[in-house]
């Protein structure tokens, strides 16, 4: 069997670096991934992915990563279910990051520091061809 999800796109919340109660890294966020066609309306749709890391995986997003920068992420694609305190049952799919690298893009593309960028991302017609393959990343 084979789970791998790769997500290529852009940060749109702050990082926030969680520890567990053992002391365990842990990093959420979400990539806005544009669809690779436009809708009725001539506009790209835009996919939210959560995404988790764990450890130094999680420590090296947070450091060299931000809010509206992209990144390009490997993991696998799990599911889980809880039920909350009023008996709801809420389904949550997230990819669990293997690695996470850099995808070229110019580190001062806006003018200032793109993880300061309130604006969240940028659609772009070729945001795929153009960014992949970056220069690094980590594989930890």
């Amino acid at each position: 069997m084979l789970n791998v999800c790769i997500v290529l796109g852009r940060i749109v919340n702050d990082l926030e670096v969680k520890q567990t109660q053992n002391g365990v890294a842990c990093l959420q966020f979400t990539v806005a991934v544009d669809r690779g066609f436009k809708n009725q309306n001539g506009e790209y749709d835009t996919d939210f992915i959560s995404c988790v890391a764990w450890k130094e995986k999680a420590e090296f997003i947070n450091k060299y990563f931000g809010k509206g920068k992209m990144i390009a992420v490997e993991g696998e694609l799990r599911s889980r279910t809880y039920e909350d305190k009023n008996g709801t049952k809420h389904y949550i799919t997230e990819v669990y990051v293997d690695s996470a690298s850099f995808t070229g893009e110019k580190a001062n593309n806006y003018g200032t520091d793109p993880a300061s960028n309130d604006s969240g991302y940028i659609n772009s017609e070729n945001s795929y061809e153009a960014s992949f393959g970056g220069f690094g990343g980590y594989n930890g």
